[in-house]
């Protein structure tokens, strides 16, 4: 298994490769429902990110990867095993025109980066390089110097992703650190 970098600080400024999916990619794509029983063994979650469908991930992406994909990204079930495998994958960020509720903000509590941005998929190709500037609400392609708008998340959503999940916020915010 590659180096996995999950449990850095996140930076409001993300620079990766796009990994590109297309639209309804939901959770048991994601997470294969047969490991549902390996809960505690996150890095053991990681190994097997998109197994079924996409096999070929596992042997391509790398840590610090971006996803990129269409509509409804993280449909199906409620499961946050969908997102904690990407995050101890390493995946940097998910970008993608849409998500499924209950996936979006199981990511945000966990600390993987969501971001919503119409019309990316038919903007990006698998490997371009894109930087994410959270703040502004941008994606830079380095391809062509495009630069995409996003949907800017709120200041709350970018304070939770920065100290790294909803727990590790919630710890600093009341002296609880560990």
């Amino acid at each position: 298994m590659k180096e996995m970098f999950y449990n850095r600080p996140k930076p409001l400024h993300i620079k990766g490769r796009v990994y590109k999916f297309g639209d309804n990619i939901n959770t048991d794509i994601i997470y294969p429902g047969k490991y549902l029983s390996i809960t505690t063994e996150r890095e053991e979650m990681a190994r097997h990110c998109f197994e079924t469908v996409y096999p070929e991930f596992l042997k391509i992406a790398e840590p610090g990867d971006i996803i990129v994909a269409g509509r409804n990204f993280g449909c199906g079930s409620s499961r946050e095993q969908a997102a904690t495998c990407l995050k101890y994958f390493g995946i940097s960020a998910v970008v993608a025109e849409s998500f499924a509720r209950i996936f979006y903000r199981n990511a945000i509590n966990l600390g993987l980066t969501v971001v919503i941005a119409p019309g990316i998929s038919k903007k990006l190709e698998h490997n371009d390089i894109i930087e994410v500037d959270l703040k502004m609400g941008i994606i830079i392609s380095k391809k062509n110097r495009e630069e995409l708008k996003t949907i800017r998340l709120p200041s709350s959503v970018l304070e939770i992703l920065s100290a790294g999940g909803l727990v590790p916020y919630l710890r600093k915010k009341l002296g609880v650190e560990q």
